[in-house]
């Protein structure tokens, strides 16, 4: 498989460290609200690359944080600790905020056919282990204590930047947009690691420690959880792309300071979902969920369909427009399938293994779904038996997660002029058939449609149909 790989910045053959056994770590929500669609759009090319990988032969060991304390607006004191505003806001204690929207999130995977990786943690889960880290980065020099904070030295760094590539006055002084600086730090970039002495004084979640009461820094979460998880060495790291600068960055910085060698091999970043006025976030109140489109009458595989058709790595533009082309073309893929004969012979191996190596070729080639897609509409279209293009699309579909063969969710009582034609063709054979007083056909004719979702009605005018 070659991948492109964010922190060299090219496309590299993917060579695990131990043979077929991958580790994968996934940065995981900030559970203070719902998450967006371009939230999930990361969340959509994480799960399609360890189904791929799967796919592909190897055996993914998948893990992913849920931060449920300590994620500041920013990087130093200054900013808003996000779970406890919506706490606030909602009169409702951080914990309850995050067990909430952790369950929204993780239906959110359900209706995408996402999987949930094997293993979850919660920050909270984890502050033994922050603290082991943090302690050993004291002791060899890379972190130090001002103002009763705990702050990571980027100074003791020569290649602190090597994931972004950029000079220090380029990068933002902290994690989001509008920030302060943080006057107890040694160097502007220098990043929080643990908060003793917080403006939020009656915060409800804090822990002991050697430096006083008081709770973890952002970054140090994802560090601790993957070496709690996944061990000092990993294959993979996924995010957002605007998690290179300064999560990922800092959690390079960190992890690599205390383990002592080369952390990560490979840096999988999925690009932004803009809309036409910018990026899609909560902060400029211009986002839409799984649930906003489901009031719309959109199916969320729609939307994930919609994503696959461009490349993880390139700026996807979202609009109503664009969503109802992917949903036009969804539903007439799922049409065309939900006229295939499962009982049409035997599985051609021979003829297949064309589109097996098109599909595979398409994973293998930096996860280009958009060439999966099309090798789907490839096969629908070719001369092999319905039985062998069924086959075809229930293996591909076990990385793409559209529910090619359950037509029921994904039609939405909408037929194109195939599936019409499809229909009233074995009407007329099971008239045929009755005349013929061939009931027992009649009867399997009247079944193979209602497996597909497509109920006949028998009226005094003839043989009506509906979906359902």
């Amino acid at each position: 498989m070659i991948l492109y790989n964010s922190e060299t910045k090219q496309k590299e053959e993917f060579k695990p460290n131990n043979g077929n056994e991958v580790k994968m770590y996934t940065c995981g929500p900030t559970v203070y609200n719902y998450a967006h669609i371009g939230n999930l759009r990361t969340y959509i090319f994480e799960d399609i690359l360890e189904k791929a990988l799967n796919y592909l032969g190897y055996n993914v060991q998948r893990a992913m944080n849920i931060t449920d304390v300590g994620h500041l607006s920013d990087d130093s004191d200054y900013g808003d600790d996000k779970m406890v505003k919506m706490a606030e806001k909602e009169h409702k204690s951080v914990l309850d905020i995050a067990a909430f929207y952790t369950k929204a999130f993780k239906n959110d995977f359900e209706r995408l056919n996402l999987k949930w990786p094997e293993t979850v943690l919660p920050a909270t889960s984890c502050i033994d282990t922050y603290i082991e880290i943090i302690k050993n980065l004291i002791d060899k020099g890379f972190a130090y204590t001002s103002n009763g904070n705990v702050y990571f030295d980027t100074s003791k760094l020569e290649k602190y930047y090597r994931l972004t590539n950029q000079a220090q006055d380029e990068m933002l002084v902290a994690a989001r947009d509008e920030v302060e600086q943080d006057e107890a730090k040694r160097n502007v970039q220098d990043f929080a690691l643990w908060f003793t002495k917080s403006k939020f004084e009656n915060q409800a979640l804090k822990w002991d420690s050697p430096w006083g009461v008081g709770y973890p820094g952002w970054h140090i979460e994802c560090s601790g959880i993957s070496y709690k998880t996944l061990g000092e060495y990993l294959d993979i790291h996924c995010g957002g792309v605007d998690n290179k600068f300064p999560h990922h960055t800092n959690e390079i910085a960190q992890s690599e300071s205390f383990l002592g060698h080369h952390w990560c091999n490979y840096w999988f970043h999925v690009e932004h979902l803009n809309v036409k006025d910018g990026k899609m976030s909560k902060s400029a109140n211009n986002f839409t969920t799984v649930q906003s489109l489901i009031d719309n009458g959109y199916d969320p595989l729609v939307y994930k369909f919609f994503c696959l058709q461009s490349h993880y790595r390139k700026i996807l533009i979202f609009s109503y427009e664009g969503l109802d082309s992917a949903q036009n073309a969804y539903n007439k893929l799922i049409n065309k399938i939900s006229t295939l004969n499962k009982n049409d012979g035997e599985v051609d191996f021979e003829k297949i293994k064309e589109f097996e190596d098109k599909f595979e070729n398409g994973l293998s080639n930096d996860l280009n779904t958009a060439t999966c897609i099309t090798v789907l509409f490839d096969v629908l279209k070719s001369d092999i038996n319905d039985v062998s293009k069924l086959y075809l699309i229930e293996k591909f579909d076990t990385v793409l997660g559209l529910s090619l063969t359950t037509p029921k969710k994904s039609v939405k009582n909408e037929i194109d002029e195939d599936l019409k034609a499809y229909i009233l063709n074995k009407i007329e054979e099971r008239k045929n058939a009755k005349h013929n007083k061939d009931f027992a056909t009649a009867d399997t004719i009247r079944n193979e449609l209602l497996e597909k979702g497509i109920e006949l009605i028998d009226t005094k005018d003839g043989t009506e149909f509906k979906i359902k």
